[in-house]
């Protein structure tokens, strides 16, 4: 994007950023209808491909949105944020928190009609959870064993405490079973079920058609009376945002998640009553525009690159023009909305400076050579959202006026996470971290080390820090609330300090969905909930 063109979007974006502000920070209107009705099709924008559908594999929202009304957890979230039984009833923990035990649902079958039991959760947390999952290796980094003494007893061992807060918080993201007799011969990342999947939950998969749709038809046999309401789900593979937006406004789309059209489109349709507009639901999805360094080049590994290039950035300038109401400046991965984590002290801070950000450049021995430049970094944008696609040709915009020349190399989603996190094939990555509720769940493993190559949204940069990693492990077996939000403190000023990740941007994801859909947006990660009682009026 040339800078005549960055200036023609920062300029509708102001127009329209009021607007969409004035539609969405209201409650969304109350629908009247005597009582849900059955039947109707879905149809789901659905933005980026992962090539992934199994929740159990890949934490993201992008998996969820498909997988987690195909599978489901032990544990969600109910309208409070509260944890609610799925596949467990119920669960315990011992005093010293190396136990807990969950006791499953009875009379709940797989897809296939074979019937769900504990070994399933053994399986899946110990194989599947532990070693392959790109949150779960963090969090259950001290699991040692699942104990099944019965068919719906599955009980949890640890070498360390495990808070059971903590693991109630996480199991809605990182709780989701897989069938064991369809995974325990073979390759689990390769297996076929993984775009095929089979699961216990409201909807049963039917087809992948890669660049054009997902379905998934009404499990005739769920284990919750008269549930779901739905006959299909359609999840329809598109790219362009605006045609997207169109989609939704021909009636051929009734949902686009996670801010997933344009900035524009969003305000312009939170104005058309055949639409809501809103923040609700995605409470328990806040997110951080980051800032990734690839520590295998000698530069970014440099402590005093890294600062420069946080100082040489306009942070306040970015959200003021282009992002507006919905978006504030970032403290730290532990954004301000975690009331339970969110420290006094966020340690050291990167205010714009460019002369700054020039003379650490200077210090760290990289002068400015024939034409101002002083090297090149080749930078690669996740496809997920329009915020990210701005903020990637802000950021080459504004390296470029301290000397630092940014190649932007924009892929699909499969492509950026093979180069990113499997290939490490980047020297700056830009993207969304999403906070998830406590810190243990999906912010430290950016930071822990030792993460299996691969896994998406972990520390794939070649940073290693001994004393994150004691942090980030005492935090996560601490049974004490207190002592745990002083040692989030600890890590939110270490994380600020070294830089391994810049996260200088908060926000909330917007919905755009169709007035005719009911019981949306009720729980705090909706978008990634089962839709058992969603319904479409007429």
């Amino acid at each position: 994007m040339t800078d005549h063109r960055l200036e023609l979007k920062r300029r509708t974006l102001l127009m329209t950023t009021a607007a969409m502000a004035a539609s969405v920070m209201f409650p969304e209107r109350v629908f009247a209808q005597a009582a849900p009705r059955k039947g109707g099709v879905f149809s789901v924008h659905y933005g980026a491909e992962q090539r992934q559908l199994n929740p159990s594999l890949q934490a993201s929202t992008g998996v969820y949105i498909i997988g987690g009304k195909i599978q489901e957890p032990l544990v969600d979230l109910d309208a409070k944020g509260d944890p609610v039984g799925v596949l467990a009833e119920r669960w315990e923990a011992t005093p010293d928190g190396k136990t807990i035990t969950f006791h499953l649902r009875r009379n709940v079958n797989w897809h296939d009609g074979k019937p769900f039991t504990s070994a399933d959760v053994q399986f899946t947390a110990m194989a599947m959870w532990k070693k392959i999952l790109n949150y779960g290796s963090t969090l259950q980094l001290f699991l040692t064993a699942v104990d099944t003494p019965d068919a719906h007893t599955a009980i949890f061992r640890y070498e360390r405490p495990m808070p059971l807060g903590l693991l109630l918080r996480a199991l809605p993201d990182l709780g989701y079973i897989s069938p064991k007799h369809l995974y325990e011969t073979g390759d689990i990342r390769q297996n076929p079920v993984n775009l095929a999947p089979i699961g216990t939950g409201p909807f049963k998969f039917v087809q992948y058609e890669r660049g054009q749709h997902v379905i998934a038809d009404r499990n005739p046999n769920y284990w919750r009376a008269d549930a779901p309401y739905l006959d299909r789900i359609v999840w329809r593979v598109i790219t362009d945002r605006s045609a997207a937006a169109a989609q939704l406004e021909a009636g051929q789309l009734h949902y686009s998640p996670f801010s997933g059209i344009t900035l524009s489109d969003i305000a312009r349709l939170a104005k058309d009553p055949r639409f809501v507009v809103s923040t609700k639901g995605n409470e328990g999805n806040a997110r951080t525009n980051t800032l990734e360094f690839n520590f295998r080049r000698k530069e970014l590994s440099d402590i005093r690159v890294r600062r420069a290039i946080a100082h040489a950035i306009n942070v306040p300038f970015f959200i003021d023009n282009f992002l507006g109401t919905f978006a504030k400046l970032g403290t730290g991965p532990v954004p301000s909305v975690s009331t339970d984590f969110y420290p006094a002290d966020n340690g050291p801070q990167y205010p714009y400076d460019k002369a700054k950000a020039a003379r650490l450049l200077d210090e760290a021995g990289y002068k400015a050579g024939a034409g101002g430049t002083r090297f090149s970094v080749r930078l690669l944008p996740a496809p997920w959202g329009e915020d990210i696609s701005l903020w990637s040709t802000f950021v080459q915009q504004a390296l470029g006026e301290v000397g630092i020349r940014v190649e932007v190399v924009r892929n699909d989603g499969a492509g950026f996470l093979k180069q990113v996190y499997a290939d490490h094939a980047f020297d700056l990555a830009t993207g969304w971290h999403q906070y998830r509720n406590d810190p243990a769940v999906s912010t430290t493993v950016w930071y822990r080390s030792g993460q299996p190559v691969g896994a998406p949204w972990t520390n794939q940069w070649g940073w290693t820090d001994p004393e994150m990693d004691r942090i980030i492990d005492d935090a996560a077996t601490e049974i004490d609330p207190a002592k745990r939000k002083a040692l989030y403190a600890q890590f939110q000023q270490r994380a600020n300090s070294e830089l391994p990740i810049w996260t200088p941007i908060e926000q909330i994801f917007v919905t755009t969905i169709s007035a005719k859909a009911r019981n949306h947006s009720n729980t705090p990660r909706w978008g990634s909930s089962s839709w058992h009682d969603l319904w479409l009026a007429e």
